[in-house]
């Protein structure tokens, strides 16, 4: 049997190999790295951020499973081969219950950009784990200087992922021709930092 352990989206970060989004089962000091390209990162960061204001492919596939009297159960990394991650959506609704539901294979930056957009839980395979995972130590500078891989290189958490989310969030405005949503999304972009979180929460 394959145990499965729930996990949480700790961060995407920027590396020496480019950027990763980095799983983290939950109570555990370990971390799964999973490279991917620009386009699929921003994918994620716009789910996390939830600041889609006209819907990208992820949002139309997640609406035509909703309308269908689906909904997506969870979403699983299950193996890792030839350095390649495997994952799946697992969906449930009409005939398809927990128990048998509607598998689907799918990239792991697809099926996470899903899950951040409907909330719902990510698994990873133990043996996924045990072959692909870091200490938590790795991503952390721990001497005190600033590495590729040191904690200031981290957008997920805090600032970081705050302004990735809102200039991409300016960028689509823009695209859109929305020019007033860019112009507020870019006077929020000129706040301080502190201020731009308490008049965003």
């Amino acid at each position: 049997m394959n145990k499965m352990l729930e996990a949480e989206i700790w961060t995407i970060a920027r590396m020496e190999d480019g950027t990763a989004v980095l799983l983290r089962p939950l109570d555990t000091e370990i971390v799964v790295p999973i490279f991917l390209g620009e386009s699929e990162a921003q994918a994620i960061l716009l789910g996390m951020g939830d600041v889609v204001s006209r819907p990208l492919t992820h949002d139309l596939l997640l609406d035509l499973i909703k309308k269908d009297g689906l909904a997506l159960y969870r979403v699983e990394l299950h193996d890792f081969r030839d350095s390649i991650f495997y994952s799946r959506i697992l969906i449930t609704g009409r005939a398809f219950s927990e128990k048998h539901p509607l598998t689907l294979d799918a990239r792991p930056s697809d099926a996470l950009a899903l899950a951040v957009r409907d909330k719902c839980p990510v698994f990873i395979a133990k043996k996924v784990t045990d072959l692909a995972g870091l200490p938590v130590e790795f991503f952390l500078d721990t001497t005190g200087n600033n590495g590729e891989n040191s904690a200031d290189s981290i957008l997920g958490r805090s600032k970081g992922i705050e302004r990735e989310v809102l200039q991409l969030e300016l960028d689509q405005a823009v695209a859109d021709e929305e020019y007033e949503r860019a112009a507020e999304i870019r006077d929020i972009l000129a706040l301080p930092d502190e201020e731009r979180r308490n008049g965003r929460s």
